[in-house]
């Protein structure tokens, strides 16, 4: 039965026509943006993951940022330590030459003043960004805590985790070898050099303390590096668009969109076939 009032036909080439240009809207829209998922509505599910994963990853970066200020601090304060026990290990060989009798004690005192002056020197150099480790005064404040990521439970509980390590204090050390005055009989040539080896084994301990601090801190920004990295690729995985999938399907919506116009146009010209039955 043929209808002037309703062209079925066009009616559901019509409909066809309208889902296929929503489609390639859609299509459309993912080549543009380069994701399948860019907001809730289109996966609820992966758009709420992702943007947490996001958050995470954002995180991780400025933490990461955060980490290197305090290596570099670290590296700055073990360079430091690893002069003064070098210094050290000066004094101790110079108050191990003066406890002959032939030596010219006053010489070997001139020595050792110039060798701890060095010494004081590089403690209070031994500062990146106005952050010293070694003089001292950190030590006595307790353990220094850095930031060293973030975790989230099973139920998605949030929580900071960190890292403690200690500060040293050279300046004591310094102090100490400065006081050793060859020239004085107050106490013994072997007391003296006793308490120099003393200094020297407190210097090297510290310079192993922040070699081990900074190791630990590469360390964990490698790994919040790889986790980064990880965690970006994790993201991309659910949200990102496959481009040669959203190729293929723009062309053959494009085909069937070329179809579908074809279809209404033939569906409309139908009822122009019934004015003929009555000429």
């Amino acid at each position: 039965m043929s209808s002037i009032l309703t062209n079925s036909s066009a009616m559901n080439a019509l409909a066809t026509l309208r889902e296929v240009n929503r489609g390639l809207t859609d299509t459309q829209s993912r080549v543009s943006s380069g994701l399948k998922v860019a907001s809730g509505k289109d996966n609820a599910a992966y758009f709420a993951i992702s943007e947490t994963m996001k958050g995470d990853s954002g995180m991780f970066k400025a933490i990461n940022e955060g980490m290197t200020a305090t290596k570099n601090s670290v590296a700055t304060a073990r360079l430091g330590a690893e002069t003064v026990t070098g210094l050290a290990q000066q004094m101790v060989e110079r108050i191990a030459f003066a406890q002959s009798d032939g030596v010219n004690k006053q010489d070997v005192q001139n020595e050792l003043v110039a060798l701890a002056k060095n010494m004081q020197s590089a403690i209070d150099q031994a500062t990146f960004n106005g952050d010293n480790l070694v003089d001292g005064v950190k030590a006595l404040a307790g353990p220094v805590s850095v930031v060293n990521g973030v975790s989230r439970d099973a139920a998605g509980a949030f929580a900071v985790t960190t890292f403690s390590f200690t500060a040293v204090d050279l300046q004591t050390i310094q102090t100490n070898l400065a006081a050793i005055d060859v020239t004085s009989t107050t106490t013994t040539m072997d007391a003296k050099l006793i308490a120099a080896e003393g200094e020297l084994g407190n210097a090297i301990t510290a310079s192993t303390s922040l070699g081990i601090t900074e190791n630990t801190l590469d360390g964990q920004m490698q790994f919040i590096d790889s986790l980064t990295n990880t965690l970006d690729s994790g993201v991309s995985s659910m949200v990102d668009a496959d481009m040669e999938e959203e190729a293929a399907r723009l062309q053959a919506l494009q085909v069937q969109q070329q179809l579908a116009t074809q279809s209404l146009s033939i569906a409309n010209q139908a009822p122009q076939n019934i004015l003929s039955l009555f000429r």
